[in-house]
């Protein structure tokens, strides 16, 4: 299991202009929005680090910080859900991470297409009608 502070990781293989603009949580995390990058679709969100950002920036695939497991994972290693990075973007706060990706098969690890399908709230539109 791969050790990891609590506090933001600086790590030099970032480029120090990204890290330097990086609004990180408490735990050194910033929320990652996986998108699919032809049809706007919002597949999942993980978090990232400055380690997991770097790999996410040099290796064309997504990585994430499993705040569960305490390590570091590829998405589609161990499912064959792969996400192939289209283009990575940061907020106007530099406080949330937006991965356009080509998402392969299921993004949500329930094995629905996206995390956001299972649990649709009634909105108050939906009430008046």
């Amino acid at each position: 299991m791969s050790s990891r502070a609590t506090t933001p990781d600086t790590n030099p293989a970032l480029d120090p202009a990204i890290a330097a603009r990086l609004k990180r949580g408490a735990d050194g995390l910033v929320p990652a929005i996986a998108q699919q990058y032809d049809t706007g679709e919002v597949l999942m969100l993980g978090w990232m680090d400055d380690e997991a950002l770097h790999r996410t920036l040099t290796t064309g695939r997504c990585t994430y910080w499993s705040r569960s497991r305490q390590e570091y994972w590829v998405k589609g290693d161990t499912s064959g859900h792969v996400q192939h990075v289209k283009s990575v973007a940061l907020d106007c706060d530099a406080d949330t991470v937006l991965v356009r990706v080509d998402q392969v098969g299921a993004a949500c690890h329930t094995g629905d297409r996206t995390c956001f399908d299972a649990d649709v709230l009634a909105t108050r539109d939906d009430q008046d009608q």
